[in-house]
């Protein structure tokens, strides 16, 4: 065994004993279905499964904690928590996490209208004049937030926008693709609200470890087996899987601050 590769494992043993005294690796997130939520007490969505099963591989016990997102991040930062789930990847964060080389899953912001009142948006510029319902904190990349076109409504949760769209109160709604689809069946808008082709912005969400001994190498290995489990049959029947269940979960707030950190 080469002197480098002995001094890897070596360190990621120090990392395993570590968190054995810690009986638990501590995990936080707040829920966003279908990537990660809670229903009947149990933890559920894509993302989280998917973690749980390369943790699983890896021989390492998780405790989960859903709290809301400021919080999740303020435990990190101070000790209490040992890594978030689901969070984006920004220069401002690189100084405290460790970050798997390989993405959990890919965030689509795209836009979602009322079918009574329809619009042809191809482009950005083609909303000019219009009022989009969005999520505080969310920035949906630059050239979105930054246009003068057009006017930036926030509301509290997803429900909320979409209770604007039908009455009339916003003309466009934007989220992530997945949570939008799955909020629409578990409401039964289906024939009330249609998604729109246009992407607004993409961003990566990953598992993060707080920067500590040894927790570099758990994230490179958290890499690896993720990579080898995405070319499993059970990675894809898990993500077809979520991508026909109805997640019914009132109030979906949306993820303060996510695609800005």
């Amino acid at each position: 065994m080469p002197d480098l590769y002995r001094l890897f494992a070596a360190l990621f043993l120090a990392c395993l004993s570590t968190l054995a005294h810690g009986e638990r690796l501590r995990i936080v997130t707040d829920p966003w279905p279908p990537y990660v939520y809670q229903e009947n007490g149990e933890a559920k969505g894509i993302d989280y499964e998917v973690t749980a099963e390369v943790f699983k591989r890896l021989g390492i016990e998780v405790q989960w904690q859903f709290l809301p997102w400021k919080r999740c991040l303020a435990m990190v930062e101070q000790g209490l928590a040992d890594g978030v789930l689901d969070i984006f990847k920004t220069e401002q964060r690189d100084a405290q996490l460790f970050y798997p080389s390989e993405p959990l899953s890919h965030v689509e912001f795209v836009l979602f209208q009322a079918n009574a009142r329809p619009h042809a948006i191809r482009h950005l510029e083609d909303l000019k004049g219009l009022t989009v319902g969005t999520a505080p904190g969310y920035t949906y990349g630059p050239a979105f937030a930054d246009s003068p076109d057009f006017k930036r409504e926030p509301a509290p949760t997803l429900e909320a926008n979409l209770g604007k769209l039908q009455l009339g109160r916003i003309d466009l709604l934007v989220t992530d693709r997945r949570v939008g689809r799955h909020v629409i069946k578990s409401l039964g808008l289906e024939q009330q609200v249609s998604e729109l082709g246009l992407v607004i912005d993409r961003q990566p969400q990953f598992l993060a470890v707080r920067r500590n001994a040894g927790m570099d190498l758990l994230a490179q290995r958290f890499a690896a087996e993720l990579r080898r489990f995405k070319q499993e049959p059970a990675y894809a029947e898990l993500n077809a899987r979520y991508a026909g269940a109805e997640v019914n979960i009132p109030q979906t707030v949306e993820q303060q601050e996510r695609s800005t950190h």
